[in-house]
């Protein structure tokens, strides 16, 4: 019998979130060794809510990631003003078709964690310093900030997965001006210590002003999370205070009403919470030679969207994939790995832009739309007529496509 004597490629993974993660234990299952940097010294636990979709809770699967389900038929959810008055409402992951999760971030980083073999080497406090590439391989030195020492290493392919202020794609690519595009909406997000007073558990709520919104995201098993959004002229000055302080100001000087209030007050209070800038990526390609970007790094598709572990997720299970049916040929895999994402990426980014109003509103007339939808969602009717109608559109039949089969 005939063994495979040819040496194991070796692929380094630049971040340890969602995508990297995920892209890591797919090329372990294509059969490459991974080495995996993370700049904080251990992994990162908490973050916010999510949905996952069909198009990534099918990737998951395929990549052997036991995700959890913190849905429940008991989720309501309902929008009030700050006089308090409250109308049924209807959930985000209500609109979609097939199956979709409400879950926390740290849910999808833990189970990928988790499935990753033990074999998989994760440095923690290490980053790179430079990368050079020839036809054969990229050279990597790689800064372990624990042990105070630089080191080089050579790799068959680098995949960048640090997020939206991506390191690999300055160093790459370029800077970050000609790739990350502001929105003009601050975010601000935490979990909550229980329900909102005066609501159970699993009670979602959501409070639409001109410019500005809340909303408190629930959980079957667990307590729920919030997330505030409004406009801003001036993102840069929303940094050079603290967050709770940017927050009162943007929700304006005027009696914050109770609900409002204590929400304020447990972001205050939060030990951990998200405050940061809306942000879309947009690159005319995600790879050059032998590096790749992967996630936020490479299409950021905004919290707004709702896509962002789906298609992280989707995107970690393609690149396998086309790794594997062109093993000898890396540059023939990234291409055609992008050329089968692209169109499913673009999509989610336009929609992205269009799923932002119904989060918040940019001026009075999106300000008057979410208004009346407020009201006509009051009526059951009303609700089961807008989640069919909702479910058939392009939009929501996109988050259940499978990239394997499309």
């Amino acid at each position: 019998m005939k063994t495979n004597t040819a040496p194991r490629q070796r692929a380094l993974m630049v971040g340890l979130g969602i995508s990297g993660t995920a892209s890591a234990l797919r090329l372990h299952k294509a059969g490459w060794d991974v080495v995996v940097l993370e700049k904080a010294p251990e992994r990162r636990r908490g973050g916010y809510w999510l949905a996952l979709f069909d198009s990534g809770i099918t990737a998951a699967e395929r990549l052997g990631v036991q995700v959890p389900n913190r849905s429940s038929a008991d989720i309501a959810y309902y929008t009030l003003d700050r006089a308090g008055r409250r109308r049924r409402y209807v959930g985000f992951t209500d609109i979609v078709p097939g199956r979709s999760r409400p879950l926390m971030r740290s849910d999808v980083e833990t189970a990928v964690f988790d499935a990753l073999p033990e074999d998989v080497e994760i440095r923690f406090s290490c980053v790179p310093l430079a990368i050079r590439q020839d036809a054969d391989s990229a050279e990597v030195e790689i800064e372990d900030r624990a042990a105070g020492r630089v080191s080089t290493e050579r790799f068959d392919l680098v995949v960048g997965a640090d997020g939206l202020r991506s390191t690999v794609r300055r160093m790459v690519f370029g800077p970050d001006e000609g790739y990350v595009h502001r929105l003009g909406y601050m975010l601000a997000a935490c979990s909550l210590p229980g329900p909102v007073p005066g609501y159970k558990s699993t009670d979602g709520v959501a409070q639409f002003e001109l410019g500005r919104s809340v909303h408190v995201f629930a959980f079957g098993d667990r307590p729920p999370t919030v997330l505030f959004s409004y406009m801003s002229d001036d993102v840069d000055s929303e940094f050079t205070r603290p967050a709770i302080d940017s927050l009162r100001a943007a929700f304006g000087p005027q009696p914050k009403g109770s609900t409002l209030g204590w929400l304020l007050d447990q972001f205050e209070k939060a030990p951990d919470h998200l405050f940061d800038t809306a942000e879309q990526v947009r690159m005319d390609s995600w790879h050059k030679g032998r590096v790749v970007l992967v996630g936020d790094s490479a299409w950021c598709l905004t919290l707004y969207s709702g896509m962002g572990a789906s298609s992280g997720l989707a995107g970690a299970d393609q690149l396998g994939a086309m790794l594997e049916r062109y093993p000898s040929d890396i540059p023939r895999a990234l291409q055609a790995w992008e050329d089968k994402l692209r169109p499913f990426i673009h999509f989610h980014q336009s929609s992205g832009m269009a799923m932002r109003k119904l989060f918040v509103s940019g001026d009075h007339a999106e300000y008057r739309r979410l208004s009346v939808l407020s009201n006509v969602m009051a009526k059951t009717f009303n609700r089961k007529i807008f989640v069919k109608l909702r479910r058939r559109s392009k939009a929501s039949q996109m988050k259940t496509v499978d990239l394997a089969t499309a």
